[in-house]
């Protein structure tokens, strides 16, 4: 059981890493950061989601006493490529089709900000999706909020549970934070 000593506060207005922190019994307060989530061109795809997590942790420092700062970023990436949030139904329908039938990374990163320290971390994952129909596609699309999600998909939501063939690591990092390791690091932060 983790014992709280400092408030936290969570770097994110999603429901899926809200709903992860209250499962393991943590209190804690949103304040969703406005940044810009650009990234330099020439990083390493595998970076940018730590790049990022860090980048949301430091847009609140300023307004930190003594609370600790918890930022996280989810990428999806196929073929060495980032399948960021889809901008519109066209977009998420192309990135479903990119993913049927395929295997792709799921990366997200976690960033623990206080006062005196910065700790930041990732946890990876595999996820191998059947070949999926365009009516299929287009149902998800259509009926779920997709718009919000990295690769156009949650994996708790129908394309999740009729897409995905294998996992390859942890599920709650495609869910968008790698709760295990979190728990651990808030332990000896």
């Amino acid at each position: 059981m983790l014992t709280q000593k400092r408030k936290l506060i969570l770097a994110s207005a999603s429901p899926r890493r809200q709903y992860l922190l209250k499962e393991i019994g943590l209190a804690f307060s949103t304040d969703p950061p406005h940044i810009d989530e650009t990234f330099p061109n020439d990083m390493p795809v595998e970076h940018v989601p730590s790049y990022l997590a860090e980048k949301k942790a430091r847009a609140l420092f300023p307004k930190i006493k003594n609370e600790i700062v918890l930022a996280s970023d989810t990428v999806v990436i196929l073929k060495n490529q980032i399948l960021n949030k889809p901008q519109d139904r066209n977009e998420a329908i192309q990135m479903l089709s990119q993913l049927s039938g395929n295997t792709h990374t799921v990366i997200t990163a976690v960033c623990l900000l206080s006062s005196e320290k910065c700790e930041c971390f990732d946890d990876r994952t595999e996820v191998t999706f059947k070949k999926l129909s365009i009516e299929e596609i287009e149902y998800y699309v259509d009926h779920y909020q997709p718009y919000d999600k990295a690769g156009a998909y949650g994996a708790q939501d129908f394309i999740g549970m009729v897409a995905i063939e294998k996992i390859v690591g942890s599920y709650f990092t495609v869910m968008g934070l790698p709760i295990h390791k979190v728990y651990k690091r808030l332990q000896s932060f």
